[in-house]
């Protein structure tokens, strides 16, 4: 029985809060595990302020910073691939599939390896410049007779992210000189995270995220087509470009916090669709809160498996949103 949209008005009025407390739980969970366990009683008696000094310095310099640039780069992911589907009308856009992500990833290598004495809050920047050059690149190419297709922007997508790709092995070729932090970085890890790195994406959070929430009505009206919206008073293109920026910035700040999460943008909007619907005003605080889950759940996991070997969260996402995206890009070329 398909759902009316009373019935998802309910059920995200009742999901926010659950999401909320499933937030916060798999936060205190994160801040125990690890090499050195702590009891979840303990982390309780750190946050409010008790603990001896050993386990207070690695809860709180050492693991809140790294849950707390989680939280927030899973947010940006999830809403930047929740804005590109919106406006591209495409189930397949996602941050990691239009070239954003590989953009972002090279442009940040570059700075990080050729350019190491780059200021700090030039990363951002230029993580945010090569994400706008890989996406138009993506976006361009998959354009044909007014209109992108789904399984032509997925295709087109992995080739531009594989030349991409190519150009960043040359440059780890050619400058050996911390490659393992370049390599840990395209891997995509929150390891190492620090509050430095957190200041660096929370400026990029606070701007953009309540950008992203602020434009879901004009998401709704450019999902009926061009001609609806023109004929309700939206002036398309300016609308498509501003939502296309906040989605590239979001994606590309988030690059700069993590490095490349793959699947992230497309993982944490279906699974929002799926619960509350297609309706932005719903649909966008939902898919950020399991953006949000599914990056620190995926660290978590990462630290705690193999201890005091850590898998990159980037990885455990990849083998989650893999296959899905195998699925999606299958059932999208039978509709299409």
């Amino acid at each position: 029985m398909k759902s009316t949209p009373l019935d998802q008005l309910r059920r995200t009025i009742a999901l926010l809060p659950l999401l909320s407390v499933l937030l916060l739980s798999v936060s205190v969970l994160a801040l125990g595990l690890g090499a050195v366990r702590t009891p979840p009683t303990e982390v309780l008696r750190v946050l409010t302020g008790g603990g001896d000094e050993l386990t207070t310095r690695i809860l709180l310099e050492l693991r809140l910073p790294r849950i707390l640039v989680g939280a927030l780069t899973g947010a940006m992911f999830a809403a930047s691939g929740t804005v590109m589907q919106g406006v591209i009308r495409n189930p397949l856009a996602s941050p990691d599939l239009v070239g954003v992500s590989a953009g972002a990833g090279l442009a940040a290598t570059i700075l990080l390896l050729l350019v190491p004495s780059a200021p700090t809050w030039a990363l951002p920047w230029g993580a945010f410049l090569g994400a706008w050059l890989g996406f138009a690149a993506v976006y361009l190419l998959a354009r044909k007779g007014g209109r992108v297709a789904p399984v032509r922007l997925a295709l087109i997508g992995v080739a531009v992210a594989a030349a991409l790709g190519a150009t960043q092995n040359l440059i780890l070729i050619r400058a050996p000189d911390g490659i393992g932090g370049a390599l840990a970085f395209l891997t995509g890890t929150i390891y190492g995270a620090d509050w430095e790195r957190l200041t660096r994406v929370l400026p990029w959070a606070l701007i953009l995220l309540p950008l992203s929430l602020l434009i879901t009505r004009r998401l709704d009206v450019l999902a009926f087509g061009e001609q609806v919206a023109t004929s309700l008073g939206i002036r398309v293109e300016l609308a498509r470009g501003l939502a296309l920026t906040i989605a590239v910035g979001l994606a590309g700040a988030a690059v700069t916090g993590s490095g490349i999460l793959g699947f992230v943008g497309l993982l944490a909007p279906h699974l929002a669709r799926l619960l509350v619907g297609g309706l932005h005003a719903r649909l966008l605080p939902v898919a950020l809160l399991l953006g949000a889950i599914l990056v620190i759940g995926a660290d978590t996991l990462g630290r705690a498996l193999l201890p005091p070997i850590e898998i990159p969260a980037g990885i455990l996402t990849t083998l989650i949103g893999a296959p899905y995206f195998l699925w999606l890009l299958r059932r999208s070329a039978r509709t299409s």
